[in-house]
């Protein structure tokens, strides 16, 4: 699968910070196949993307509801059971993997209660039955964007593995 973008492109959005720059490669990754991720787009995508686009999700789910909110919206397999923890670990995200990991741990306890069908009012009591995805929240919340800044160091380290040119 190709995945391009112009040099120029890239030197641009590095100029204007790490989020921007990976909203760049996050974005040709996602254009390049089609732009949604499920069943028959995955294969399409190498670990690292996978990897850097499963951040993304995570990251907008988490900072937008939490984590219950991540595990309700259907992703907690694709996040928990998965290799992500150990990919943001061997990207150097240490912190981060040891969190991946704790929430792995609830979501193996509370998954099932947390995916159910509800309704608006029965959702926004989870936040309430499940005291224990607050801490978790908090904390990627206090290291984003030190786990942002790792990331995009990893990709610019790494730019052949996301995109070819």
């Amino acid at each position: 699968m190709e995945v391009k973008i112009a040099e120029e492109k890239l030197r641009e959005a590095a100029s204007k910070g790490v989020d921007a720059f990976l909203t760049l490669v996050h974005d040709a990754i996602l254009e390049a196949i089609g732009g949604e991720v499920n069943a028959e787009t995955l294969p399409l995508l190498n670990g690292e993307q996978t990897t850097l686009l499963a951040y993304f999700i995570l990251r907008e789910e988490v900072m937008d509801g939490g984590f219950i909110q991540l595990i309700h919206n259907g992703y907690g397999p694709f996040i928990f059971l998965n290799p992500f923890a150990k990919a943001m670990r061997l990207w150097g995200a240490h912190d981060f993997s040891k969190l991946i990991y704790k929430g792995r741990k609830l979501f193996e306890l509370h998954g099932d209660k947390l995916t159910a069908d509800c309704s608006d009012e029965e959702f926004m009591a989870l936040f309430e039955q499940y005291p224990d995805f607050d801490d978790l929240d908090d904390e990627f919340i206090e290291m984003e964007e030190e786990v942002t800044d790792i990331i995009a160091h990893y990709v610019d380290d790494n730019l052949e593995k996301f995109i070819n040119g």
